[in-house]
């Protein structure tokens, strides 16, 4: 890997520790335990977030028009997001072992921590799940694509792409044969070291 890119790959995961603790510094502003991935708040918290619930009557009169007609569009996704949600299981179950991939983590990335708001209504929560697990899914759908695309082709791309995964920065540069024929196996090797969800995406080298 090219140094100046290292240290930048540095100075991402740095910047990434240091949101990562001032989001926990956020959390204990609201006195939510997240320890073990359950989520509970202080009798306190949870009296000022139910001071803030609507009632179901009060929120169907205030649902507006087009959320209402559009629903049978946005939620029939549901089914070819089950498809996906199967082939990718699939897949990662059948072709990463052979590979030497370390498999992706399904509960890195499927997250349903939203439905612990007293001030939701179960209605919301719904909506909120749905996102969750569709968000989730695509994550980790990208994940599993990604960790492919580094074993069979990491080679970045001559063209800027928006929002390529993060594997791409440790991909070797465009037409750089003699750097593709020597650092392929290692790429390949490092899928395996990678712990659940890599930070920044990039596998260790």
């Amino acid at each position: 890997m090219n140094p100046e890119v290292g240290e930048m790959l540095d100075r991402i995961r740095q910047i990434e520790a240091e949101m990562e603790q001032e989001l926990q510094r956020r959390r204990a502003e609201l006195r939510a335990d997240f320890e073990h991935r359950r989520i509970g708040f202080e009798r306190e918290v949870l009296e000022q977030q139910r001071r803030f619930t609507m009632g179901l009557l009060t929120y169907l009169r205030k649902v507006e028009l087009r959320n209402v007609v559009t629903a049978p569009i946005v939620y029939p996704v549901i089914l070819p997001l089950l498809l996906l949600d199967l082939a990718v299981t699939a897949y990662q179950s059948l072709c990463f072992p052979l590979y030497g991939i370390a498999p992706v983590r399904r509960r890195d990335y499927l997250v349903f921590d939203r439905s612990h708001l007293a001030y939701r209504k179960l209605i919301e929560k719904i909506y909120c799940a749905y996102y969750s697990y569709a968000n989730g899914l695509i994550a980790q759908a990208r994940e599993t694509v990604g960790r492919t695309e580094q074993y069979w082709c990491p080679i970045k791309h001559a063209q800027r792409i928006l929002h390529a995964h993060p594997y791409t920065s440790g991909f070797v540069d465009f037409a750089d044969t003699e750097a593709y024929r020597g650092e392929l196996q290692t790429l390949r090797a490092n899928l395996a070291l990678i712990d659940g969800a890599a930070p920044t995406g990039v596998a260790p080298r």
